[in-house]
């Protein structure tokens, strides 16, 4: 196989983060507009993330939040953003890198995409995104729909619902070998 020195998949996960970080910085202008809500998961311990002790012990590797009704303090960077929620009636803020997410969600179109990144990319994760001509194993592939559960609503983390019930569609089908 031929070595990839343009990086294609580096610049594909980029531009699909991409996509997370202008929907998030579209609702920290204007708020969530007509059924538009967001399910968010990433891993917990990969560098950078920063959520109150309480919330890692209970989610050691991966969480997801949901930002529909009662979040605020919407913060979209370059590289991270950070939001503020309430767990079991405690506030609390999360700073997030791009980075951390495994899958991005909204039932409301339905919309959603899946980020498979390996456990040796989130130990050696720098802070700062790679640039976007190196290459990583990262793989983004969109999400099928999935139908709306029960306490969605809540702005409780959704760890034990899964982000995407459906077929997920990989990449590496359409790839010639």
């Amino acid at each position: 196989m031929t070595k990839d020195y343009i990086g294609y998949q580096a610049l594909l996960d980029a531009a699909l983060r991409g996509v997370v970080r202008d929907a998030l910085r579209r609702i920290e202008k204007q708020g969530l507009i007509g059924s538009h809500h967001f399910y968010l998961t990433f891993k917990t311990g990969f560098p950078g993330v920063d959520i109150p002790s309480f919330l890692a012990e209970q989610y050691p590797d991966e969480m997801t939040i949901i930002l529909q009704h009662q979040f605020w303090g919407l913060k979209i960077g370059d590289d991270s953003f950070e939001v503020a929620l309430t767990f079991k009636k405690v506030p609390a803020t999360l700073s997030i890198p791009f980075q951390a997410l495994t899958k991005f969600f909204d039932p409301g179109v339905p919309f959603g995409l899946e980020f498979k990144t390996t456990e040796a990319e989130v130990k050696s994760a720098p802070a700062k995104p790679a640039d976007a001509g190196s290459h990583t194993a990262t793989e983004a592939t969109p999400l099928a729909p999935k139908p709306k559960s029960e306490g969605e609503e809540s702005g409780e983390p959704a760890a034990e619902k899964p982000a995407g019930a459906g077929e997920v569609v990989s990449l590496d089908q359409f790839r010639k070998k």
